[in-house]
């Protein structure tokens, strides 16, 4: 990461497509996302016939695809993306700011991240 991204808390590419991805399918759970992208992110409660410890934990149903090309659809990395968030930002019944809790998570994600490729570096230079 650049020192001017680092400056200006601006994610890597990566980092920010996951980040949009997650805040859309956050979007999608709080009926704040168009009707079409909504029915994309349902819950799991809602799909799985018999009950399980994971109906009360937020998670989102992800369909099965035959191809690559579809494993990269927001069908499939909406709920998948939603799904790897901790547990208390996908809890539906607190109220948090959820953009600034996602980017918390993501910079400390990608610092932690530098902190070990420099780890890495240090160590095959000794």
């Amino acid at each position: 990461m650049t020192p001017v991204l680092r400056e200006l808390h601006w994610l890597p590419i990566r980092q920010r497509v996951t980040f949009k991805t997650a805040v859309l399918a956050y979007n999608c759970q709080h009926g704040m996302a168009p009707l079409y992208l909504r029915e994309y992110c349902q819950p799991l409660s809602s799909v799985v016939i018999r009950q399980c410890p994971s109906e009360h934990s937020g998670r989102l149903a992800v369909p099965r695809t035959m191809t690559n090309y579809g494993d990269r659809s927001f069908a499939v990395q909406g709920p998948r993306t939603w799904n790897s968030l901790p547990a208390d930002l996908r809890a539906p019944d607190r109220e948090i700011n959820f953009k600034r809790h996602a980017t918390r998570m993501a910079n400390a994600h990608h610092a932690d991240k530098h902190i070990q490729n420099n780890m890495l570096v240090n160590n095959k230079r000794q």
